[in-house]
């Protein structure tokens, strides 16, 4: 089974973009190539910085925290990537945003 992260990316302009993959190092790269593979929210916006990446389980649960994610405001975004909260300490706030 392919294993999956969730990461978060911010531009020069302080704006956050999150995604899904397999690879989050290849992944990183396309993004900053500002080539064919990399998010349109993304292009011309670098330099870029990597600023969490986690281990998300299978995809469908990479998907849930992916949208999780983007539904947060930008003050709770930041406090996501600056406490570093990873793994199963994301899985947990999910469930805990499900109740």
């Amino acid at each position: 089974m392919t294993q999956w992260y969730a990461y978060i990316v911010e531009n020069k302009l302080g704006q956050y973009y999150t995604g899904i993959c397999t690879d989050v190092e290849r992944r990183f790269n396309e993004h900053q190539s500002s080539g064919p593979k990399c998010a349109k929210a993304l292009k011309g916006k670098g330099p870029l910085v990597l600023k969490l990446w986690c281990i998300v389980g299978n995809h469908s649960e990479a998907l849930k925290i992916e949208i999780w994610i983007k539904k947060l405001n930008k003050a709770k975004k930041i406090k996501l990537v600056e406490n570093c909260l990873c793994d199963s300490l994301i899985q947990n706030m999910l469930l805990d945003e499900d109740k």
